[in-house]
């Protein structure tokens, strides 16, 4: 069933060449969807670090993280390059899916025209037990040190897909 959640990014991480939310969704309980501000944004690359750093217990969870980055793939490349994320990582150079989780940019139009000056970050814990994707968690960047802790993320985990 497609719903407005699904969609399909170039991945330049773990897992096939175009990530679909839907094929993904079958093979897992929940999806951890981290949507990032920019190529630049060092808060981004130190969340992606540490939630590798600890992505066995997300696997124990029957869970998988995606990082969504609103940059071409290229770009996004080099995230992965230099970090060798053991987790999907997809580039979004529309910001298709930051605009359909509703992923907060401030400034107005002004931020619109910059990601490193208006986009925040953004966490979503997708349960996909029924076959389509469902919010049961969102932590809504307010700047961009705002976002939750890897320990946040399984306690959601814990909490709504028990």
């Amino acid at each position: 069933m497609k719903t407005e959640l699904d969609f399909s990014l170039p991945n330049v991480g773990s897992g096939p060449d175009t990530l679909s939310l839907a094929d993904l969704s079958a093979e897992v309980n929940g999806v951890v969807v981290l949507l990032q501000r920019d190529y630049h944004c060092g808060n981004c690359r130190s969340q992606v670090q540490a939630v590798a750093d600890r992505y066995g217990e997300f696997q124990d969870r029957n869970v998988e993280v995606i990082s969504v980055v609103p940059e071409p793939p290229d770009r996004v490349r080099d995230w992965q390059d230099s970090y060798n994320l053991p987790f999907p990582l997809l580039a979004d150079p529309d910001k298709t899916v930051g605009e359909a989780y509703d992923q907060p940019v401030r400034f107005g139009c002004l931020g619109d025209l910059s990601d490193l000056l208006g986009r925040m970050p953004k966490a979503i814990l997708l349960d996909t037990r029924e076959g389509f994707p469902r919010v049961v968690y969102s932590h809504e960047g307010s700047s961009t040190w705002d976002r939750p802790e890897t320990d946040d993320l399984l306690a959601a985990i814990d909490q709504h897909l028990a």
